[in-house]
């Protein structure tokens, strides 16, 4: 009887706290503001209410200590912002086909992904409603990155990227350290009525504004990754033991005296995947692909795995990487180095030398590697058939070369654009751009990589019933972006076939077989990707389309990816028939695990176009061959042939003409010459000017100086 009136006690605070709130909707009130009207419940419980509420979806948290009961008008449309370099933005509303276009003067204090509330007003004679932002809902970030500018006596901070059109003044009081030129962290805190900008504190000084390190740690924080861990997060790690003890050997299955080797890029510091191989008394091959045991490690709940919960994944700059995981793990005890034992997790294939799959099986394992090639050492040993283990690379690569084969003829698709890597000087200035190049060592590691992830994805789907794993899901492009693509291939003379999506996979793999290496190959590769939907994490399984696989999870990462290790968890979970986490929170860890995917990836990018860049700074007045990437409506992004540096010709820049962009057919065209420009189209540019501080490049076309 107790515990019910407990329950109903905190039921009537809830409520009580609420009607606070609603009292006042839409405007924001901090716990003090609400505790003084419900003077009955102490402060620190209105603070667990509050928190309890905004988890349960019924008030919202639009900044730190700040709490809104939203109420919406009948006119008002919810949705979240989406700036362009020119300051104007676009309303995305879930369930509404087309964006809602804000000019730059109508979007009040908002920034770039606020979720926001905005009215239509509609015009006589006018087709288009004017749109205006009324308020913010929740702000989508709490601090930001920029450099500190000082004007007179007066300190603003100039944000980074293109995306934040104001300047941030911060009043002497808030520099917290900081001075002119300083890279840094800084949190917004308010936009009075009558000030031209809004007023921020700085929270973090990265350093020199330039520097290598403090660049690209600012581009780490601003997209919302910690470049350190915590020290109970470390201090947890290193408490972790080293030492394997003979206990835990002896429930695994032994691998030590088999073959095993690593193939990893000739940098890498964490090896998580290491390939086993013995020819079986039958005359198959045993081919055992071991994954770093993270999960033996990490334990659902503790502290390193809440640190990883919440990163979700590694983050790969152009010159360093921000783990998921503190390095006593990720680069030592999970790192699957050379002549060393390690604790791995296998998928072990029995198959014939066509490649075909006789059985399989998973286990707990303990290997030792006895080699560790780099790639370049491998394709070595696997181009001259002599050196370290060079049967084995020989037979392993034949069986590789047949699952590959294996897969195309099931409808994957074959890509194979051309990535390129800076050469950095000991300050990380790039004096170089060179082409990675894929060779059948890479791909080999590729295909048993994809070998286990399928193949696990299967056994628990269909042994398992049908457990909602994190399965990685690739979904089949729209017929209307097929059909788009179909038209540019066709100015270039390859059909596409779009009658069904086999066809269409089909159709591009031929194309792709007669323009790979060629600068046509160049245009079309890039704009075929393009036409394909963004892979992500989701519970459900509907399968890849792209890989041509039914069933398809992520396995063979766990030191670098979460849902990896979630899998590692749920498989030891069916082998062992037990359960050790809550699966009710698979989609929900999916779904975070693909947001933070999307940034690490925007992270990725934003490093790689700084160091283009500042490469291209080198080079202004200088011709180069490029590749139309992109069109808008305010210029036309480049591609240069030789060094995949991007950069823009503004429309505004263009002489000679007056060019619009249309945007249904995704073309700029000049309203008297009728010349147009469109997506895949070869040009010569000029570089005109670089802006680190934006990360842009403009160019000029040659022809129109």
């Amino acid at each position: 009887m107790k515990k019910r009136n407990n329950r109903t006690r905190k039921s009537n605070q809830n409520d009580e706290v609420l009607q606070v709130l609603a009292n006042s909707p839409n405007k924001a009130l901090n716990y003090k503001q609400i505790g003084a009207q419900v003077p009955q419940i102490s402060y620190k419980e209105v603070s667990q209410i509050l928190e309890q509420l905004v988890n349960d979806n019924q008030i919202k948290q639009p900044e730190i200590g700040k709490y809104i009961f939203e109420r919406l008008s009948e006119d008002e449309i919810i949705g979240k912002l989406d700036f362009n370099a020119r300051g104007d933005a676009y309303l995305v509303v879930e369930n509404l086909d087309d964006d809602i276009k804000i000019k730059s003067g109508d979007t009040l204090d908002s920034f770039d992904g606020d979720e926001v509330a905005v009215k239509l007003n509609y015009t006589k004679g006018k087709t288009k409603p004017r749109a205006f932002v009324t308020r913010v809902i929740t702000r989508a970030r709490e601090t930001y990155v920029g450099r500190v500018s000082a004007g007179g006596n007066s300190f603003f901070v100039i944000p980074d990227g293109h995306k934040i059109h104001t300047d941030f003044y911060v009043p002497k009081e808030r520099l917290n350290g900081a001075t002119d030129g300083d890279k840094v962290i800084f949190k917004y805190r308010d936009w009075p009525a009558k000030a031209k900008n809004p007023y921020a504190e700085i929270l973090t000084i990265l350093g020199r504004s330039g520097e290598n390190t403090a660049e690209m740690h600012a581009i780490v924080a601003e997209f919302g990754f910690d470049t350190q861990f915590s020290d109970a997060v470390e201090h947890e790690a290193e408490l972790l033991p080293k030492k394997i003890s003979a206990q835990e050997i002896a429930k695994r299955e032994d691998f030590r005296k088999i073959t095993t080797f690593t193939i990893d890029p000739a940098d890498a510091k964490d090896f998580d995947d290491a390939l086993s191989f013995q020819i079986l008394p039958n005359g198959n091959i045993e081919l055992g692909v071991h994954i770093a045991d993270v999960s033996h490690y990490v334990t659902p709940g503790d502290i390193i795995d809440q640190e990883a919960v919440d990163r979700a994944t590694s983050v790969y700059l152009v010159d360093r990487t921000i783990p998921m995981l503190p390095e006593r793990l990720s680069n030592e005890l999970c790192s699957l180095r050379p002549h060393e034992e390690s604790l791995t997790f296998s998928a072990i294939f029995e198959l014939d030398h066509k490649g075909t799959i006789k059985n399989y099986r998973f286990a707990k394992t303990v290997i030792y590697s006895d080699h560790r090639f780099s790639y370049e050492d491998a394709q070595e040993v696997i181009a001259n058939k002599v050196g370290p283990y060079a049967a084995e690379l020989e037979t392993m690569n034949n069986i590789a070369l047949e699952l590959k084969n294996a897969r195309y003829k099931n409808g994957a698709i074959n890509f194979e654009t051309t990535e390129f890597r800076f050469v950095l000087d000991d300050k990380g200035v790039p004096t170089a751009v060179i082409p990675k190049v894929r060779k059948d060592a890479h791909k080999m590691i590729e295909e048993y990589m994809l070998l286990a992830n399928k193949y696990v994805a299967m056994h628990l789907y269909t042994k398992n019933d049908k457990m909602p794993l994190p399965y990685r899901l690739h979904e089949p492009p729209s017929i209307e972006k097929m059909t788009e693509f179909a038209e540019t291939a066709l100015e270039f003379g390859h059909k596409i076939d779009t009658s069904s999506n086999k066809a269409y996979s089909a159709s591009i793999n031929e194309m792709v077989a007669k323009i790979d290496g060629t600068i046509e190959g160049d245009i079309l590769q890039p704009l075929a990707i393009r036409s394909m939907e963004k892979a992500y994490y989701t519970s459900k399984k509907i399968g890849h389309f792209g890989l041509a696989f039914d069933y398809y999870a992520h396995f063979t990462s766990p030191i670098r990816r979460y849902p990896d290790l979630i899998t590692h968890r749920m498989l030891q979970d069916y082998l062992t028939k037990q359960k050790s986490f809550d699966y009710g929170n698979v989609e929900k860890m999916a779904s975070h695990s693909s947001k933070q995917e999307q940034k690490a990836t925007s992270a990725e990018r934003a490093s790689i176009k700084y160091k283009q860049v500042e490469y291209m700074t080198n080079f202004k007045g200088e011709e180069f061959d490029g590749i139309i990437s992109g069109v808008t409506d305010w210029g036309i992004f480049v591609e240069i042939v030789e060094n995949k540096c991007e950069g823009m010709v503004r429309l505004r820049d263009m002489k000679g003409d007056h060019y619009t962009f249309l945007p249904e057919k995704k073309k700029v065209i000049g309203d008297r010459t009728k010349k147009t420009f469109s997506m895949g189209q070869q040009v010569r540019i000029r570089v005109k000017n670089t802006d680190l501080a934006k990360r842009n490049i403009d160019f000029m076309f040659v022809e129109q100086d």
